[in-house]
């Protein structure tokens, strides 16, 4: 018996595109390609191409990062809007050319083949054939060179240490796949992502908008960096069965899928535990308590995260065969949206934290 849709579950009706589409049909083609990383069917456009190829669909994890940095400094001495947005520009063009080196430098070592997940749950740039090992390693390249500007321009008006928020997280970036480090063979992926998304980016967003940095920040951005680790801890899981013989160490591949599950669990608890405490330290200011809401959402996805997964996909489920991660994700994402609009709020009304 076929089963029904459950979009609760990130399941997506196939969107068709047709030839010569209306500008509504080309946007519904680019929100499908944004949601599921996938190209629609029929028509493919130059801008469903780059959301396809840039994995766009999971850059609103750097935006609520960021976000919450700018939120957190509106009302601080020295914020400046401009320079809030170009980090903000920065950090999400960085997402972005971190998702295009996995892929080139994945592909380099051999680890992308058709049978690989990177391969089947979207098309790969590579071995798709959306575009050449030259042509990734050139956008790859203009990413990062635009990039580099952004923080020459930030570091001239804020200080140097601009420079170090911006080639630690370069470093952390290619380090992940790259050789000779190849941070998440060695178990040390997802300690990167922790990093990367809470100190680097919460912290480095603020100073930059603000030129300062209290230590508040640096709490404030733990909670959400626990939820981007979730969502990688979930993927990893995943792909257990295609790691563990290339003898890629991930924390899953080392510690099993039962317990990896627990620790992608207990990151979403702990989610919970350190806003509650954020807010009672005076780190986050209380409106941010909004995001406890979501702990239906938490309890949606705790059911999948104690199972085994599906034996074969699910009727439209659009990132097969990745399931625990797109669990993580959808989590994620509404705690995430929930956390950013009680910032905003705090923003609005004045109610600071420190």
């Amino acid at each position: 018996m076929t089963q029904p849709l459950d979009r609760s579950a990130g399941e997506v009706p196939v969107v068709t595109v047709p030839d010569n589409p209306t500008l509504h049909e080309r946007f519904n083609g680019w929100l499908y390609a944004v949601v599921t990383t996938n190209p629609p069917r029929g028509h493919v456009d130059g801008l469903t191409k780059a959301l396809v190829l840039t994995r766009a669909a999971v850059l609103p994890m750097t935006l609520v990062a960021g976000l919450l940095a700018g939120l957190l400094a509106v009302r601080q001495p020295g914020f400046s809007t401009g320079y809030f947005l170009l980090a903000l520009l920065g950090i999400v063009l960085a997402h972005v050319a971190n998702n295009v080196m996995n892929d080139l430098f994945d592909s380099d070592v051999g680890q992308d083949t058709a049978s690989y997940p990177r391969a089947q749950y979207a098309p790969h740039p590579i071995l798709s054939g959306l575009t050449t090992r030259r042509q990734l390693a050139a956008i790859a390249l203009a990413i990062n060179l635009a990039d580099l500007a952004i923080m020459i321009v930030l570091a001239a008006a804020r200080g140097p240490w601009v420079l170090a928020f911006g080639i630690g997280g370069f470093l952390l970036s290619a380090a992940y796949t790259a050789p000779p480090l190849r941070l998440k063979k060695r178990g040390l992926g997802e300690l990167d992502v922790f990093i990367t998304w809470g100190p680097l980016m919460v912290g480095g967003t603020y100073f930059s908008a603000t030129g300062h940095l209290p230590w508040e920040v640096w709490a404030a951005g733990l909670p959400y960096a626990l939820l981007c680790t979730a969502v990688l801890m979930g993927k990893h899981t995943d792909k257990i069965p295609f790691d563990a013989p290339l003898r890629i160490r991930t924390v899953p591949v080392l510690l099993g899928r039962v317990r990896a599950l627990a620790v992608t669990r207990g990151l979403i608890a702990g989610y919970y535990v350190l806003l509650v405490a954020a807010v009672a330290a005076q780190c986050l200011p209380w409106p941010a308590l909004l995001g406890l809401v979501s702990i239906p959402a938490a309890r949606q996805v705790w059911g999948p995260l104690t199972k085994a997964a599906p034996e074969t996909k699910p009727r439209g489920f659009p990132v097969w065969p990745l399931w625990y991660a797109a669990w993580a994700f959808l989590h994620t994402r509404n705690a995430g949206g929930l956390l950013v609009a009680g910032v905003a709020l705090a923003a609005i009304f004045d109610v600071t934290a420190f």
